[in-house]
């Protein structure tokens, strides 16, 4: 059976650690892990834009020694042809796939069918890779991760679904401080489970969430394919009323020292200010480095190197 990597609620506590630690030593050497990926392909495809999901993973190959293809949804046959029988021609070509979509239901299909690992790089409800780059980033600063406190603030989503199944697994506190979700990301089954563990709370009130918190961390508030959509105008102006008041800024964290974090891209005066983005406890860009160093974790572990 193919081992992919989708949602992080198929990975043990132990797993995700490991992939943690490996992320931070490839990264304090990264000479040792040249070419160990020599002729392999890795093969992207991208039904949703990005910056860091495309360069880090194509990067990163690359520093491996690998190759990786650049595959835009809508320029391919997977935007007319049945996405089962394209996956399958795709894996015939690679030694691994990432899909970046936007409906879990597709990514779910590709998994199904593909002959190769499958990396989520994203899709409605989660976002694995950029999650593992974020604990990667807290275990540099913090140098553990057991007993961490994480509070995060705005709406629920992709984001704050896999913070919540790692937070769980891995012994840290997660908070949600979010006056709703957003509809696609619902998913009743790991809430269920989420709130059996102990390890997950709800707090309405931002100021009660920051408080006593290791990490503070939000994430846009409307996503980025609808942000300029004329037809979601709307719901946006709605969206951006109601959640104003979760903003990460300069006057919820006075006196905290709490690490503050966003996996980017960021809408500054919306979910965060100026000073947040740039405070000295910010380890946002760190973030982003970190993206290209857990994910090659994550390839060397789906290819047994």
């Amino acid at each position: 059976m193919v081992k992919h990597f989708l949602t992080l609620k198929e990975y043990s506590g132990k797993e995700i650690a490991s992939l943690i630690d490996r992320g931070i030593a490839i990264k304090k050497n990264p000479e040792r892990y040249q070419d160990v990926l020599k002729g392999k392909t890795l093969t992207m495809i991208f039904q949703k834009t990005s910056t860091r999901t495309r360069v880090s993973f194509e990067v990163g190959m690359t520093q491996l020694g690998g190759h990786a293809i650049y595959l835009d949804w809508m320029k391919t046959n997977f935007a007319l042809a049945d996405i089962a029988d394209e996956t399958k021609v795709v894996s015939r070509y690679s030694d691994l796939i990432m899909a970046r979509l936007i409906k879990t239901e597709d990514l779910m299909k590709m998994a199904k069918s593909a002959e190769v690992p499958l990396i989520n790089g994203l899709d409605a409800m989660y976002h694995p890779c950029q999650i593992i780059g974020d604990l990667m980033t807290v275990k540099e600063k913090k140098g553990s991760l057991n007993g961490l406190k994480l509070a995060y603030l705005g709406i629920g989503n992709n984001v704050s679904n896999t913070l919540t199944v790692a937070c769980a697994k891995l012994g840290m506190e997660f908070t949600l401080c979010a006056p709703e979700r957003h509809p696609p990301s619902v998913d009743n089954d790991m809430l269920k489970w989420a709130k059996s563990t102990g390890f997950y709370k709800e707090e309405k009130d931002p100021r009660k969430a920051v408080k006593d918190a290791d990490i503070v961390y939000t994430d846009t508030w409307v996503d980025m394919e609808l942000f300029m959509d004329p037809a979601f105008a709307k719901e946006k102006e709605r969206r951006l009323k109601t959640f104003m008041p979760y903003q990460l800024n300069k006057k919820l964290m006075a006196g905290s020292k709490a690490l503050i974090m966003h996996d980017l891209p960021a809408h500054r005066g919306y979910e965060i200010d100026d000073w947040a983005m740039n405070a000295p406890n910010s380890v946002i860009f760190d973030q982003a480095e970190n993206r290209l160093h857990s994910e090659k974790a994550i390839m060397l572990m789906l290819l047994n190197k």
